[in-house]
């Protein structure tokens, strides 16, 4: 390497390597195979972005000084990973984004039959342009959608009506018990209020058609006997304004309302999930990781996400 040389002789070992010495310069020199060491370093790279081990465990482990595996780690963290895809297969499709800090949003498109991500976007938030492109591409690259589960996004739900209209959709029914809940407290002070969260508490044990038409009747009867006070408004002398007294009962009402002609779609086609658990849970093990890392950039941030997800579908 000093003098580029090829005339060498052996020179007993180092290190348990065998070292040589040149002829022409003198110097002595161990033999390295730079491909083996980069892959190596890339096994320690895997496990510090899916592994959540700190730069100090990997180095206890690997032996590299940390400093060599930041250097290493810093010039991978650059490249950007192209992630594979499930073509000419039908995939029954999570959707869902999550928000990190520094404003940034990701928004994954995972199968939840084969567990692999078909397609993310990172981007500042959930915007129907964006959602609108991302179905379209999806569709572009030979893939066939059989169903999808989300949470009820309005961008999202405009999204698929514009693209795909024929595919079939399911309501996330922890989502809608979730925020149901929340609105009616746990405590409801109205007779309204504390027999729709009984209603709504049982929506998770719906498993067949004849549950479903028992739980949509007992949803449609609670309606006709409360419809006055769903109804009924205020007005406030400052402001000359009328609004709904009973604002949070009827949100909820609204809210189950709309979601009910897709809130019991897996009920014709058990591969399509009942709620985004799936991705959620997903969502959930990559901030663990990331928040390991606590100091990375804004641009290694992003770029750590897009190795966790390359890795997550080599490992699924």
């Amino acid at each position: 390497w000093s003098c580029k040389s090829l005339d060498v002789i052996s020179w007993g070992k180092q290190n348990g390597k065998r070292r040589f010495k040149c002829k022409n310069c003198g110097i002595y020199f161990t033999a390295e195979n730079k491909s083996v060491g980069l892959k190596n370093k890339e096994i320690w790279f895997k496990k510090w972005i899916i592994g959540k081990q700190t730069y100090e465990q990997i180095s206890a482990e690997s032996g590299y000084s940390v400093s060599t595996l930041q250097r290493y780690f810093n010039v991978m963290l650059v490249k950007a990973p192209k992630l594979s895809y499930s073509q000419n297969k039908e995939v029954y499709l999570l959707i869902d984004g999550t928000y990190f800090s520094n404003e940034i949003c990701l928004v994954v498109y995972r199968d939840n039959v084969f567990k692999q991500t078909q397609l993310y976007r990172i981007t500042d938030g959930e915007h129907y342009e964006e959602l609108k492109e991302d179905l379209e591409n999806i569709l572009n690259l030979g893939i066939k959608i059989g169903g999808i589960t989300c949470d009820g996004d309005k961008s999202l739900l405009k999204a698929i009506r514009k693209v795909c209209p024929k595919v079939p959709v399911q309501r996330c029914l922890v989502h809608i018990q979730r925020m149901c809940k929340i609105w009616l407290s746990a405590y409801p002070k109205s007779v309204a209020g504390f027999e729709l969260r009984e209603i709504v508490c049982k929506l998770h044990f719906v498993d067949s058609e004849v549950k479903k038409q028992y739980w949509i009747k007992e949803f449609l009867d609670w309606f006709e006997k409360h419809k006055d006070f769903l109804n009924e408004k205020s007005y406030s002398l400052e402001t000359g304004r009328y609004w709904y007294t009973h604002k949070m009962v009827r949100r909820c009402f609204s809210v189950i309302r709309k979601a009910l002609p897709n809130m019991f779609t897996f009920l014709q086609n058990h591969k399509i999930p009942k709620t985004t658990n799936g991705i959620e849970s997903f969502f959930g093990h990559l901030k663990g990781n990331l928040n390991i890392h606590r100091g990375l950039t804004k641009s290694r941030r992003k770029k750590f996400i897009q190795w966790y997800l390359f890795y997550k579908n080599l490992k699924s």
